[in-house]
């Protein structure tokens, strides 16, 4: 199998020759004014791992560009977002960089873009203090800026996968943290819109992962996303399950992770046949049908990208 072979083999659940590897890093922001530039680091970054495929960065565009949110005082102001449309540049943006990655890729792989979930655009905006008290005050606001959100960012997915050329979206849903929400709460103020993106994401490509985020020191509500479905599922083993035969038939699809990214952890201290010999005991608990080898999130950029290579080559002789 060649890498695209491999990596669609095991979205669709099938056994692949090898495990498929991914593992990703955010590209540095001294590249985020250049796209041409941030492509290559895109392009460098696969050369110099040969991950199977690539989770493309979203860089630079995190924190949702609606007006209101600016200044936002008072949680009633949300009712008065309003769509940025399919031509502003922060969708466009998005677009075009992305064609340039995948151009730069050269076909040698799929490739899938990072896509947060709307509460997480509005909360990389706002903050974590303003999105906690603005929803407890007026879930209904929140959950219309939500929706509203959610419109635009149907059509960003929409660009990026039949425009730009990427394979499908990498859906980040983030804020299922225990203390975070109630399972009621999360479910009537957060899951609208969240499903409303994952939805029409699947609608347009088969290729779609979600990423149930875990960064905040605490494991998530994993009920919360019980329902979402796609083709893979990136999940946090350090935080929430870590048995990955037991993830497969919790999430009842292909999973993806392994590794702990923080800093400081196995990955980034252990000796190369530390690394190699953790690459067959995941292997080993995970099978070749139904699993992709990476990490539960970012890998940090002080990681030197030989560590993931080693993953990739000893996971290449199993």
């Amino acid at each position: 199998m060649n890498k695209r072979e491999r990596a669609t083999a095991a979205f669709k659940g099938l056994e692949t020759d090898h495990v498929p590897v991914c593992m990703w890093q955010h590209v540095p922001p001294e590249y985020w004014g250049d796209d041409e530039r941030f492509a290559q680091v895109q392009a460098k970054f696969l050369r110099d791992t040969d991950v199977d495929f690539m989770k493309l960065s979203g860089d630079k565009y995190f924190g949702w560009p609606a007006t209101v949110l600016e200044r936002i005082e008072k949680a009633e102001d949300l009712m008065k977002i309003r769509r940025l449309g399919p031509d502003h540049p922060y969708i466009r943006g998005q677009i075009e960089r992305t064609k340039k990655v995948v151009k730069a890729l050269e076909g040698e792989c799929p490739a899938i873009y990072l896509i947060f979930a709307p509460l997480s655009y509005i909360r990389l905006k706002i903050g974590y203090p303003k999105m906690m008290q603005f929803i407890r005050e007026n879930p209904e606001a929140m959950k219309h800026a939500c929706q509203v959100v959610a419109e635009d960012v149907k059509l960003l997915v929409q660009g990026v996968i039949e425009e730009a050329g990427a394979d499908g979206i990498f859906y980040s849903v983030q804020n299922g943290e225990q203390s975070r929400f109630t399972y009621e709460e999360y479910r009537d103020w957060v899951t609208p819109s969240d499903k409303a993106v994952l939805d029409f994401a699947n609608s347009l490509s088969d290729m779609n992962a979600i990423h149930f985020c875990a960064w905040e020191e605490e494991p998530n509500r994993l009920s919360v996303w019980e329902d979402y479905r796609a083709p893979v599922v990136s999940w946090s083993r350090y935080f929430d399950i870590m048995d990955i035969q037991q993830a497969k038939k919790h999430f009842g699809c292909t999973v993806w992770g392994g590794f702990d990214n923080r800093p400081g952890t196995f990955l980034y201290t252990a000796g190369r046949a530390e690394i190699e010999k953790e690459v067959e005991s995941l292997i080993a608990q995970g099978g070749k049908q139904g699993y992709i080898l990476g990490s539960d999130c970012s890998i940090h950029n002080e990681l030197p990208e030989e560590r993931i290579r080693w993953v990739v080559e000893a996971a290449r002789r199993i």
